[in-house]
């Protein structure tokens, strides 16, 4: 007798929609094209726009033949579903010649050109590390990739609400041009949150620029900025009223090569905080550990939220961390949260300092210390820690290699 009956479907065919979409969504590029071939029904969930809104995009200074295909894949899937992209992410992999900055620019001009014209949801850009100060970037190749990227950011400044430009190294002239972009359409721009941390080569006086401060008088809704020292200054810090009903968190790092002398008035920081009352300065300082250079920067009218400070390595035997402990960091005792201190203070101890320090930050949650530090220190942190002197929530000690060096320092 012949069997007319239908062959038993698998459960994989009865998946509700907002399921199978969610396991595409853990596949990569090569499964997912796979899996759309099983049936209709998993192709049209390959063409979710959901699926599609994320993209990282890495480019191998030295590719292997994985990391060829895998850039050739990526490239043509942003292409064909570039209209759903929310989010995208352009990573560097250690460029290292300019055939490759070569390649970069041309490629990149390809993507942002179609993105420029198929794209209206791109909320979110980052492009970290493009060290265009760098020889392997020959001038036209350089100029070329700016002029493509401003003009890329002129059509998405109206969707934009993300930009991370850190370590770009670009000029200032060239530096204000891409902020400039930001705002062409409007002459403002509503972007909440800019990194241009390292976005300056040479480490120019930005904080005197006229430019700079045109361009950044344009943003109007910041909620984070990240940016060097090099550029505060007073006019900035008027000009950051424009954004006073939105603004966050300023997160600011001081490098000892940057310029850092500059006169900063306190009035101006407690303008800028009773405008923006939601306000927090998150300082990190690198190699700038000397007190009078510290107490310029940090005056107690400022919000500071976390403060890290990282010698390198760098030892001084005329410098002396105490006075910072005793006498600076203590003003902000009633709005501190997060200490970092990596420090080479093999001259002198500061376990008794840096205790009493903590002790007095009522609102101190994150403690990371890597500095030469006695056993008997934690010891009593913990314990004051137990008898609910502190409220600190997490701890964290030296790194290993701190700890052999601390051990050679005591065999001597």
């Amino acid at each position: 007798m012949e069997d007319n009956s239908e062959p038993e479907q698998s459960s994989w065919a009865h998946l509700p929609d907002v399921c199978l979409r969610h396991v595409f969504h853990w596949l990569d590029d090569r499964d997912r094209s796979r899996a759309a071939l099983v049936c209709k029904k998993w192709s049209c969930a390959m063409y979710s726009g959901s699926l599609w809104r994320r993209r990282t995009i890495t480019f191998y200074g030295r590719p292997s033949r994985a990391h060829t295909l895998e850039l050739q894949s990526a490239l043509w899937y942003v292409k064909k579903f570039g209209k759903y992209l929310e989010h995208l992410e352009i990573k560097l992999s250690n460029p290292y010649n300019t055939a490759f900055t070569q390649k970069f620019q041309v490629t990149m001009k390809g993507l942002l050109s179609h993105l420029g014209k198929c794209n209206s949801r791109l909320v979110s850009l980052s492009i970290k590390y493009l060290e265009l100060d760098r020889l392997i970037w020959k001038n036209a190749v350089r100029a070329q990739f700016i002029k493509n990227l401003a003009t890329f950011l002129k059509r998405m400044s109206k969707q934009l609400d993300y930009l991370n430009l850190k370590g770009a190294r670009v000029t200032l002239e060239e530096g204000c041009e891409l902020l400039n972009s930001l705002s062409c359409l409007t002459n403002k721009s509503f972007v909440s949150e800019i990194n241009i941390e390292d976005f300056f080569s040479l480490h120019p006086p930005v904080y005197s620029s006229t430019l700079f401060h045109q361009a950044m008088s344009k943003f109007r809704s910041l909620v984070i900025l990240s940016l060097n020292y090099n550029c505060i200054s007073d006019e900035l810090l008027d000009i950051l009223w424009n954004s006073a009903h939105s603004l966050c968190t300023l997160n600011i790092k001081c490098h000892v090569h940057d310029p850092h002398g500059q006169v900063v008035w306190g009035m101006s920081w407690a303008n800028l905080a009773k405008r923006a009352p939601k306000l927090n300065v998150n300082f990190f300082f690198e190699r700038i550990m000397k007190h009078d250079h510290l107490a310029r920067i940090l005056l107690v009218e400022i919000p500071v939220r976390s403060i890290s400070l990282r010698s390198c390595y760098f030892s001084d035997p005329d410098w002396t961390m105490r006075p910072t402990l005793t006498n600076l960091l203590p003003a902000y005792w009633h709005v501190l949260q997060k200490l970092t201190l990596e420090l080479n203070n093999d001259h002198e101890l500061l376990d008794d300092e840096l205790l009493q320090l903590i002790l007095s930050c009522k609102r101190l949650l994150f403690l990371k210390v890597w500095a030469f530090l006695s056993v008997t220190f934690i010891e009593r942190l913990l314990q004051n820690r137990a008898e609910r002197k502190c409220i600190l929530t997490t701890i964290k000690e030296a790194p290993k290699e701190w700890e052999n060096m601390r051990r050679d320092e005591m065999c001597q």
